[in-house]
């Protein structure tokens, strides 16, 4: 998957329990309740996960359940959005090219496994 070139200012992540799946179809941000932080190591190899993500084709449905928020030391970076049964990732952040706001993941391949399996024991 491709991250924002913002990713390597990364020292936070919030993992996000999304609440309500269908408003991110046409929302302008990441709604959920914040589950976990991770930071150091733990935030950077998130990331690792993310981007070895590999493309996919997308289903239809698009009703995340799990999401990211990247932060540096004084700001939000970007927002990731996950449907790990359609394939489909949303992210938003500033300048991002409008190519890298709707992508797709291979949901079975071992990085969205590993992924996904963290997200399940918050």
């Amino acid at each position: 998957m491709l991250l924002p070139r913002t990713h390597k200012r990364t020292e936070l992540i919030e993992a996000v329990r999304i609440t309500d799946p269908s408003r991110h179809i046409v929302s302008e941000d990441l709604s959920g309740e914040t589950a976990a932080l991770w930071e150091g190591e733990r935030a950077q190899r998130a990331l690792s996960l993310i981007a070895d993500l590999p493309g996919s084709e997308m289903h239809r449905c698009f009703l995340p359940g799990w999401g990211i928020r990247a932060h540096d030391s004084t700001d939000q970076l970007f927002e990731i959005a996950f449907c790990f049964r359609c394939h489909g990732a949303r992210i938003w952040g500033p300048d991002l090219p409008a190519e890298q706001r709707g992508q797709t993941f291979d949901a079975e391949s071992p990085a969205a496994r590993e992924l996904l399996s963290w997200f399940r024991s918050l």
